[in-house]
């Protein structure tokens, strides 16, 4: 099993700068991709970043630009740095993990609210 825990969220006025992160552990040699998801209030969870154990990245095209995905193998840690933070970027931010053999596993989520 893999345990993944998010910190780093808050309240920013726009313009501002966050910086999320997810420790994960556990089968951590299983992980193939992580990946950042978002869920504003009423809406369905989407998409926010990924990156492959190759270093290769996603972005979803709201957040292209501003929004980096990052990891530190050493801390079993993965970064999202967020930039020019919109009050549309609001909502509870999860980081997930998808395994080869086990399926997905995600953290509790972690709050980000950006007022205007």
């Amino acid at each position: 099993q893999v345990q993944l825990v998010e910190s780093g969220g808050g309240l920013v006025q726009a313009g501002g700068s966050l910086r999320l992160s997810c420790a994960a552990s556990g089968s951590i040699s299983n992980i193939n991709v992580m990946s950042w998801y978002r869920q504003a209030l009423g809406n369905k969870r989407e998409l926010v970043a990924s990156i492959t154990i190759y270093d290769r990245t996603n972005y979803a095209a709201p957040v292209k630009g501003r929004f980096t995905i990052s990891r530190d193998n050493a801390r079993n840690t993965v970064y999202l740095q967020m930039n020019s933070l919109k009050p549309e970027d609001t909502g509870d931010y999860y980081c997930k993990a998808n395994t080869y053999y086990e399926g997905d596993y995600w953290g509790q989520g972690t709050q980000v609210t950006v007022s205007s």
